[in-house]
């Protein structure tokens, strides 16, 4: 299948590593050129030769702290002057903390929204108007199955991306004429550091081993197993490419069965 994007090009947000890294690899494997940004220059500049390396593309690495709005503006400058434009965007930051709602102080909860969601309409507005002109543009959010079906011990996670979702619903809505699409994916339990953290918390908080925390997440999940990041990603190119374009709107699970409602 053409996917129609070998003439595009990319900014994946927290991509060093983890389900960023994933998308960023598959995307490098459709041919688009790609913007990485994390804040480890270490492992960015790492990910940027691998993933050049492996796929004969141009890839820009430029360390950013997705919570700071100047370093985002300075991001979206280097990728406009090294390739002209964004056509895709895709926003993923790491997760907050966990935890219930009183281990949570008023400046943990201000960092989690600058990270989690000021970082994602920072992120849309600098490139929407370029979108716009050029009558075509993919903007995927990285969220999680907690949006339809909320993780207890999450309450940061849980009450975020439920307001990015919102953001995105709305904006499709407003953007759709101009051939932009706008949809979220939502990992369910996928084998990546965070996830790794989470187990230790949860382990910590009820006395049991990050083993024991594992098989109870694979319990939950029909497909009996923890994902893979390349499974999300396979559906974020497909939602990125040319064959996605009446798909809009939308909040698409990449969960194994995790999520239990109907719709």
């Amino acid at each position: 299948m053409d996917l129609g994007l070998k003439e595009k090009t990319a900014l994946v947000a927290g991509s060093s590593k983890g389900l960023g890294r994933a998308i960023a690899d598959e995307l490098a494997r459709e041919g688009v050129s790609l913007v990485i940004c994390a804040r480890n220059v270490q492992d960015l500049e790492l990910a940027r030769q691998q993933i050049s390396d492996e796929n004969g593309i141009k890839v820009i690495a430029v360390p950013t702290n997705l919570s700071e709005p100047s370093e985002i503006d300075s991001l979206i400058a280097t990728a406009k002057a090294e390739f002209g434009r964004i056509d895709i965007l895709i926003t993923n930051t790491g997760g907050p903390p966990s935890g219930p709602f009183e281990n949570h102080s008023r400046e943990v909860w201000e960092k989690a929204v600058q990270q989690n969601f000021y970082s994602v309409l920072n992120l849309t507005r600098e490139v929407l108007p370029d979108m716009r002109e050029a009558g075509w543009g993919r903007i995927i959010n990285v969220t999680s199955v907690a949006v339809k079906q909320p993780i207890d011990g999450l309450m940061l996670s849980n009450s975020i991306r439920a307001a990015v979702t919102g953001f995105a619903k709305t904006l499709a809505t407003e953007e759709g004429r101009f051939g932009i699409t706008i949809n979220n994916v939502m990992p369910g339990y996928t084998k990546t550091e965070r996830l790794n953290y989470l187990a230790t918390a949860v382990a910590d908080r009820s006395g049991i081993t990050p083993e024991d925390v594992y098989s109870s997440w694979e319990n939950q999940t029909p497909a009996g197993r923890i994902g893979h990041p390349s499974e999300l990603a396979a559906l974020v190119t497909f939602l990125a490419s040319e064959r996605a374009s009446f798909i809009t709107g939308a909040s698409i699970p990449v969960d194994g069965g995790y999520i239990r409602s109907l719709l």
